[in-house]
């Protein structure tokens, strides 16, 4: 590779985490078809849920590269996200409180793999406004879950 090219491509991948920014979305409302390439003729993975929280990692055209809660990563046709930001509880037993507050009383208590949808985004708090799909409100701490 001559020199021009290397350096060029050493500059690209020192700029990437810089421009970088962390972009979730979810599953839209139905289930979409996961993939290893960014086309349909890939090898498909799985069927990801319908709501399930992705975070966005590569925007190539009609297609998007995710990573999952598990770390996973799978491309996926971008018509298939929503913009609506779930979040999915990754600790046993999470508790929804009434209030933002560790003494503040337990609304509900979320198991793992309980998704939730993120009413009021706050990256930086340690506490987030979250609704349950039976139309219970609450707050949850950041670190019980995952998509934010």
């Amino acid at each position: 590779m001559p020199r021009s090219r290397f350096a060029v491509l050493i500059a690209l991948l020192l700029a990437l985490p810089v421009a970088a920014a962390v972009d979730f979305k979810s599953i839209g409302a139905a289930p979409a078809i996961l993939y290893d390439a960014p086309s349909t003729r890939g090898g498909k993975l799985y069927v990801a849920p319908r709501g399930m929280p992705v975070e966005v990692v590569l925007s190539y055209g009609a297609w998007v590269k995710l990573r999952d809660m598990n770390g996973d990563m799978a491309w996926a046709e971008a018509s298939a996200l929503s913009p609506r930001r779930t979040l999915v509880v990754r600790s046993a037993n999470a508790k929804v409180r009434a209030g933002a507050e560790d003494n503040a009383a337990v609304v509900m208590t979320a198991d793992r793999g309980v998704l939730l949808e993120l009413v009021e985004p706050a990256p930086a708090s340690i506490w987030l406004k979250v609704r349950h799909k039976d139309g219970m409100t609450g707050f949850v701490k950041a670190t019980d879950v995952w998509g934010i």
